[in-house]
C-alpha cells in the first residue's frame, strides 16, 4: 500500500518502497529518520469506533508530552465543571450608604475567570457608579481566596517568568487582549523620531500598576533592531533595552505581572476613577469577603464549551491551570494544584486510563516532570467520544491547515496540500526536546482513526515533521491496504525549533 508521503523536512529513506509498505511499515520508516537518531518515540493508532489498535510502537513508553496534557486536563473540566460552567467576578460591599458615599469596604470577588479584560472591569465600575455610589470611604479589597497563593506550578523554568506562557496563576487576573492571555500585558515599542531619541513605549492595558524602565535608544534607519523587553523576578519593572532604528518595526511583546491579584485591584480601581467612584482607602489583597456583604456588580465569563476554543486552539496555558484549581475547588473545596489534578486523575482513571502509570504535574504541560505514553492518550481520545460533551471538546481541537487562528489554532500551517489538511485534528505539544501530536483523522474510505505520536530526547531543530508524515499516511490509507498511490508533499514552513507556534508572539502560526 503506497504510504510513504514527502513532508517539508521529510523524505523516505532510499530502498524504501512506497508501492509495497504497509501502515506500520510506513510509520515505521518514518519514525527511523535520523532526526530521532537517539530519541525514543511512543506511538499508537487505532481504530476510533471499534477501538481496534492498528499500530503501537512503545505504547507503554512514558515520555514528557508538553501541551498534549492538555487533554487530560480539558477533557476533566467538561466532565466535572460542565460545558456551561462559567466563572463569576463580583463587586461586594460592607457598611452602610449615606447619600453618595460608602461607609465601608469595597470587595472584588474573583473565581478564576481566564478571560477577564479590563473592558470587564469596567463595566463593574460602571454598574457601581449606577448604584450611586460616588465614594467609598474604606479599602479596595481584592478576594482572591477561591485559589491557594501558589502562583507558578512545579518545575517551571525561572528563565520563562516574564514570558506570557508562564503567568502567574490567582483567582483575580486581567488579560490584555481576545486572546485572553490573562496574567500579562502588551508592551509596544515604537522608535523614536530621531537616533537618539529614546523609543515611544506604550502599555496595554493603560495601568500604572507596571513600571516600565527604557534603557533602549533609537538608532539610524538600517541600524540593529535588537530590543529586550523583560521582567526581573520578583519584580513589578518591565526593562526596555536594545536598539531600534528609525522607521523599523520596533516590537510588541506580551510580558507577565507580578502578583496578578494587585494588576487586577490597580485596572479595577482606575475604571471606577473613571465612573466618578473615588476609593478614599488602600488596596489589600488577598482577604476573604465577609458574611452579608451586599452584591453591587457582576460579571460571567464566557461557558466552558466556548472557552475551551482560544484554551485548546492557542494551546492557552494559563487556561489549564485555571481550569486545573477550579476543578480542584469544585471537587474538593480546595483551589489547589494538589486538589485539581487529584480530580483530572480521577476522572482520567474512570474512562480507563491506567493513572497509575503517569505523571501529571501541572494541567497545561509546561511542567518537564509530566510523563504520560502514547497508549494512555489513545484510550482517552477513544473514551471521549462516548461523552455527551464529545462535540464542543471535539471543536476545540486545532485544525491542520485552516486557516483561522480560531479553528486551525497551533495546527493552521501544518500538512496543508495533503488528505490530511481539513481532516485531521489534535493537539499539539512542544518543549525543547519533546513533541507530541494526538488526535483524529479520517482515512481515505472514510474510517475515524485515533492517534497518538510522543516524540522525546531528540536533538534536531524539529521533529513535527515526522508527526505529519505519520498523520498524512494514516489520512491516505485505506484498511484494505488497497491503495497504491503516493500522496502530495505536504506544504508549510518547518520551524527552526519546536515551541507551541500560539507561543510565538507577536508571530502567530
Amino acid at each position: 500500500m503506497g504510504l510513504l508521503v514527502a513532508v517539508p523536512g521529510w523524505s523516505a529513506p532510499a530502498g524504501a518502497d512506497a508501492g509495497s509498505s504497509g501502515l506500520p511499515e510506513a510509520v515505521d520508516t518514518i519514525l527511523g529518520d535520523g532526526r530521532l537518531e537517539g530519541g525514543t518515540a511512543s506511538v499508537v493508532i487505532a481504530d476510533a469506533t471499534s477501538g481496534e489498535v492498528l499500530y503501537r510502537h512503545r505504547p507503554t513508553e512514558r515520555l514528557m508530552p508538553a501541551s498534549n496534557t492538555k487533554l487530560t486536563t480539558s477533557a476533566a473540566a467538561m466532565e466535572l465543571l460542565g460545558p456551561e460552567y462559567r466563572f463569576t467576578t463580583d463587586v461586594l460591599a460592607t457598611g452602610r450608604r449615606q447619600g453618595t458615599a460608602l461607609k465601608g469596604d469595597l470587595y472584588l470577588r474573583g473565581t478564576g475567570d481566564p478571560t477577564a479584560l479590563a473592558a470587564d472591569y469596567d463595566g463593574l465600575a460602571a454598574r457601581v457608579a449606577a448604584s450611586g455610589v460616588t465614594r467609598v470611604t474604606g479599602r479596595l479589597v481584592a478576594d482572591d481566596t477561591r485559589f491557594d497563593r501558589a502562583r507558578l506550578g512545579r518545575s517551571w523554568a525561572a528563565d520563562d517568568e516574564s514570558s506570557y506562557y508562564s503567568a502567574q496563576i490567582s483567582a483575580l487576573s486581567v488579560a490584555p487582549d481576545a486572546d485572553y492571555d490573562t496574567g500579562t500585558v502588551i508592551v509596544q515599542v515604537a522608535p523614536g523620531a530621531a537616533a537618539g531619541d529614546e523609543p515611544v513605549v506604550t502599555v496595554t492595558p493603560r495601568t500604572a500598576y507596571v513600571d516600565v524602565d527604557v534603557s533602549a535608544t533609537t538608532v539610524a534607519a538600517g541600524g540593529a533592531n535588537d530590543l529586550t523587553v523583560e521582567r526581573g523576578h520578583g519584580s513589578g519593572t518591565i526593562t526596555v533595552a536594545g536598539t531600534t532604528p528609525v522607521g523599523g518595526p520596533g516590537a510588541k511583546e506580551w510580558v507577565t505581572v507580578w502578583e496578578p491579584t494587585g494588576y487586577a485591584a490597580a485596572v479595577f480601581r482606575d475604571a471606577l476613577a473613571a465612573h466618578g467612584v473615588r476609593v478614599t482607602g488602600p488596596t489589600r489583597l488577598g482577604r476573604a469577603t465577609p458574611e452579608g456583604a451586599r452584591l453591587l456588580a457582576s460579571h460571567d465569563s464566557m461557558p466552558l464549551k466556548d472557552l475551551l476554543v482560544p484554551f485548546m486552539k492557542l494551546s492557552n496555558n494559563m487556561h489549564a491551570e485555571v481550569l486545573t484549581k477550579a476543578m480542584g475547588y469544585e471537587a474538593a473545596g480546595e483551589g489547589s494544584w494538589s486538589a485539581g489534578l487529584a480530580a483530572v486523575t480521577g476522572y482520567a482513571k474512570g474512562v480507563g486510563v491506567d493513572t497509575g502509570r503517569l505523571r501529571q504535574a501541572d494541567g497545561s504541560g509546561l511542567s518537564r516532570m509530566n510523563a504520560f505514553t502514547a497508549g494512555q492518550f489513545a484510550t482517552l481520545l477513544l473514551a471521549v467520544r462516548d461523552e455527551p460533551w464529545y462535540a464542543d471538546w471535539y471543536r476545540s481541537l486545532p485544525v491542520a491547515c485552516a486557516p483561522d487562528r480560531f479553528v486551525g489554532g497551533t495546527l493552521r500551517t501544518r500538512m496543508c496540500g495533503t488528505p490530511a489538511a481539513l481532516n485531521a485534528r489534535g493537539k499539539t505539544g512542544s518543549l525543547t526536546g519533546a513533541s507530541a501530536l494526538s488526535g483524529y483523522v479520517t482515512d481515505a474510505s472514510g474510517r475515524e482513526l485515533v492517534y497518538s505520536v510522543v516524540l522525546n530526547n531528540y536533538l534536531a531543530a524539529s521533529v513535527k515533521p515526522l508527526e505529519d508524515a505519520i498523520v498524512v499516511t494514516l489520512a491516505r490509507s485505506t484498511p484494505d491496504a488497497a491503495d497504491p498511490a503516493r500522496p502530495a508533499g505536504a506544504r508549510g514552513a518547518e520551524r527552526a525549533a519546536d515551541l507551541e507556534c500560539s507561543w510565538r508572539k507577536p508571530v502567530r502560526c
